[in-house]
């Protein structure tokens, strides 16, 4: 399961035009060759491991999520500490209205108005989820809470160790050039790479996702120069349909527009 500081553990965009080589989009951070002043192709998984390094080096982040699947969208907006500054301070839209999520040491606070508060140890979060009561008291109930309240470096962490990782080349984000790139991995392999998992946790998680019919998890990342981790994106498919999850991510928590929707730029082809 996800916590603050996972990165020790854890829709197409606009392609550029073709000019822009292979070996120039993988370089997009700017590293060069001690002999010349050519960009440096770094494989996927450096890459990958030294953006998730950086995002767990800054300790908080500004976040803008989406969660659209069969039983419809939720979204939330906020900010993130992890390490010394461990806090969440969100927004959460979803099938209870829009309520506060708040998060100090370890305890995750919850409330929509006109409901009662919910507060759980971080650990055992999943009983604040909304669809926690079909999982029963203490079960795994999809993460939709405690993923919100994750460093948003975690999966690039995880993939990077565990997954099949594709450059899909340079796009246009943010306004500027961004690498993308593509990871995919069993649920096994995947959650197995979250150290910090109890062998309790990560047999509940296996089971849950088992369940659900979801064989493998799906992840794009894209990263600016300078190993900046600006969005993920998670796609999971199972017996009741798919369900993707994109989070954009402002490192230190410099304020985002209102709107809690990352933008969409439409495919060049």
């Amino acid at each position: 399961m996800p916590t603050l500081r996972p990165a020790a553990k854890g829709a197409a965009l606009l392609l550029l035009a073709a000019g822009l080589t292979a070996c120039s989009v993988l370089a997009v951070s700017g590293d060069r060759t001690p002999v010349s002043d050519k960009p440096a192709v770094r494989p996927p998984k450096q890459v990958l491991l030294s953006a998730a390094q950086r995002l767990d080096d800054v300790g908080g982040a500004r976040i803008q999520v989406v969660e659209e699947g069969p039983a419809g969208r939720r979204a939330a907006h906020g900010t993130l500490s992890w390490g010394s500054r461990d806090a969440a301070e969100l927004t959460v839209t979803d099938e209870l209205g829009t309520g506060q999520l708040r998060g100090r040491d370890g305890v995750l606070d919850l409330g929509y108005p006109g409901a009662a508060p919910r507060r759980a140890e971080r650990a055992e979060a999943e009983s604040l989820d909304p669809r926690a009561a079909a999982a029963g008291p203490g079960g795994w109930a999809g993460g939709w809470i405690t993923g919100l309240v994750a460093n948003p470096g975690g999966p690039a962490h995880a993939m990077a160790l565990a997954g099949k990782l594709t450059p899909l080349g340079g796009e246009e984000l943010n306004g500027g050039t961004v690498a993308h790139y593509r990871g995919t991995a069993p649920v096994e392999d995947f959650f197995g790479a979250e150290q910090g998992l109890s062998p309790e946790r990560l047999a509940a998680v296996l089971d849950y996702y088992r369940r659900l019919g979801v064989a493998a998890v799906d992840y794009d990342f894209w990263v600016a120069p300078g190993d900046r981790l600006l969005r993920v994106r998670s796609t999971v498919q199972g017996t009741a349909g798919m369900v993707v999850t994109t989070t954009d991510v402002t490192e230190g928590g410099t304020d985002p527009t209102p709107d809690p929707t990352p933008a969409e730029p439409s495919a060049a082809g």
